[in-house]
């Protein structure tokens, strides 16, 4: 029988990705194989959201490529992912011809998305789940690569992650993580249609020449609703931000349902943007004792202005803001992060206004990552990667001494 393996790069979007490409390959009649050189087919799920992802993947490739030709295995050797992603959307095709001259050994680039739901995802875990809601972003952060590598945000039907969270369960299941780029605003596309969710693009119109490259919605509080698959007529959530509507989320009901799965002990969801983080959402983890207390919210820098230029629609005072009122209503919850040290122009006083928001929030952890210039994004574009890597890595130590040291300590007591 023919053999196969994969190798993931990346995030917990992209590990949920791998399962379904394992069953697609065990379908063909296809084995995993015991180890990468050994295989008859290797498929590499890539990342390219920090180059350091991007540079291991070139690295692993060519690595496989040499063995191939000494050994004659891996028979063919394919890249899947990101990268391939930025590929299809990068319509120059300059992309596509840097991978192809720095991967010549790769016989297929398979865009994730041809895949696709058909297969049941092969999990190694009996007990834990992990459950895409959507895919892409619709929110262009000046230094982030996703709009470009998945595209526009696209939901799955309702019925087809309730009927796949029921499925687990009754399998003996009793951990479900929810996945998307940002699941606080599943369904604004199944209620208003894609065409008309306005998307969080930068003020470089040189680069993004519009706020919204689809009609803006008109008249959200008028909507007529949206029908659960159980034929319930209900009002879609309507987010505000910065005193204006924005979009339409089925997020808060579609977590209340899943939540009420009998069997279902622990619901988890990453990752939520903190603009889209509606009272409805946190009057549903309130009233649920199931829906986990540990959120991850990512703040990205605790400077207003560089929160400005990485076109993040919020501000320190209103991030702060947002944890407090979740901390008064939901019992016990701790919070997560993500931050960005080192973006294009941070100075030591902004530097030392994340160090701040920082040691308010109190986080439990935090996944700080020095700043990766990444093709086609508009701080690609617009500014200059001038701040010098041993300044990144002292920032990132602090954060890290600050944030993560104290609480693996903490931890290793108990």
């Amino acid at each position: 029988m023919k053999t196969y393996i994969i190798k993931t790069f990346g995030c917990a979007q992209n590990e949920s990705d791998s399962e379904r490409l394992a069953a697609a390959f065990e379908d063909r009649g296809m084995v995993k194989a015991q180890d990468l050189y050994s295989a008859d087919h290797v498929i590499i799920n890539s990342c390219m959201v920090r180059e350091t992802a991007e540079n291991r993947v070139y690295g692993l490739v060519n690595n496989l490529g040499k063995n191939k030709l000494k050994n004659g295995s891996p028979q063919k050797i394919t890249v899947t992912g990101c990268m391939v992603g930025m590929c299809v959307r990068d319509k120059s095709g300059k992309f596509l011809s840097l991978i192809k001259k720095r991967m010549p050994y790769v016989d297929e680039f398979l865009p994730i998305e041809e895949v696709g739901f058909d297969h049941l995802a092969l999990r190694a875990d009996t007990t834990s789940a992990w459950i895409p809601i959507s895919n892409g972003c619709n929110n262009f952060c000046t230094f982030c690569v996703v709009p470009f590598s998945r595209g526009r945000e696209i939901s799955r039907p309702y019925n087809d992650i309730l009927e796949e969270c029921r499925f687990l369960v009754s399998g003996g299941f009793t951990k479900i993580t929810l996945l998307g780029m940002n699941v606080n605003s599943y369904g604004a596309d199944l209620v208003a249609g894609p065409d008309n969710i306005p998307q969080l693009r930068d003020t470089y119109k040189k680069y993004f020449p519009s706020q919204a490259d689809g009609p803006l919605i008109q008249n959200l509080n008028k909507t007529k609703g949206y029908k659960l698959p159980n034929g319930q007529n209900i009002k879609p959530v309507l987010v505000k931000h910065l005193g204006r509507l924005r979009i339409p989320t089925l997020f808060p009901y579609l977590l209340e349902d899943i939540a009420k799965i009998k069997g279902l002990k622990k619901l988890d969801f990453i990752s939520s943007n903190p603009w889209d983080f509606s009272d409805e959402l946190i009057k549903v983890i309130a009233s649920n004792p199931n829906i986990t207390r540990s959120l991850h919210i990512a703040v990205q820098s605790g400077s207003d202005a560089v929160l400005k230029r990485m076109n993040r629609w919020y501000t320190k005072k209103l991030y702060l803001n947002l944890l407090e009122k979740i901390r008064k209503k939901v019992q016990g919850v701790r919070f997560s992060t993500d931050i960005i040290v080192g973006f294009c122009g941070e100075t030591e006083d902004e530097f030392h206004d994340t160090v701040s928001l920082a040691r308010k929030a109190q986080f439990y952890k935090a996944y700080i990552s020095v700043y990766s210039d990444r093709p086609m994004t508009a701080a690609h574009k617009v500014f200059r990667d001038n701040i010098p890597y041993q300044v990144k890595k002292i920032r990132w130590k602090i954060l890290e001494d600050l944030i993560n040291k104290p609480n693996l300590k903490k931890h290793s007591s108990h």
